[in-house]
C-alpha cells in the first residue's frame, strides 16, 4: 500500500523559512514533487523532480524554493525561504511511479504571515 506522508508545515512570518518532507512508501517513484492549492483556487505545480533529469519550479516560486530528494528513502523534500503571504496554502506531496500511476499526500498547511 502506497503511503506519502508529510510534515513540515506550519506558520511563519513573511520572509521566513520553512522545510517541508515527504517520506514516500509502498513502491518506487520516478518523478516525485510538491503541489499546493490556496483558498479559492485550483491546485497547482510548485515543483518536481524525477530521479534523473530536470527539476522543474513554478515561476513564482523559483529562485526562493528549493526541491530535493533523497532516492534511497524515498523522501523529497521542499526548502522554503523567502515566504510570501501568497505562499499560504494546502501542500500536497505528489509521486508517479514509472506507470504514470499518481499518488498524493493528505497535505499540509503553511500560513505565511504580513
Amino acid at each position: 500500500q502506497v503511503q506519502l506522508v508529510e510534515s513540515g508545515g506550519g506558520l511563519v512570518q513573511a520572509g521566513g523559512s520553512l522545510r517541508l518532507s515527504c517520506v514516500a512508501s509502498g513502491s518506487m517513484f520516478s518523478m516525485m514533487g510538491w503541489y499546493r492549492q490556496a483558498p479559492g483556487k485550483q491546485r497547482e505545480l510548485v515543483a518536481r523532480i524525477p530521479s534523473g533529469g530536470n527539476i522543474n519550479y513554478a515561476d513564482s516560486v523559483k529562485g526562493r524554493f528549493t526541491i530535493s530528494r533523497d532516492n534511497a528513502m524515498n523522501t523529497v523534500y521542499l526548502q522554503m525561504n523567502s515566504l510570501k503571504p501568497e505562499d499560504t496554502a494546502v501542500y500536497y506531496c505528489y509521486a508517479q511511479t514509472r506507470t504514470l500511476v499518481n499518488y498524493w499526500g493528505k497535505g499540509t498547511l503553511v500560513t505565511v504571515s504580513s
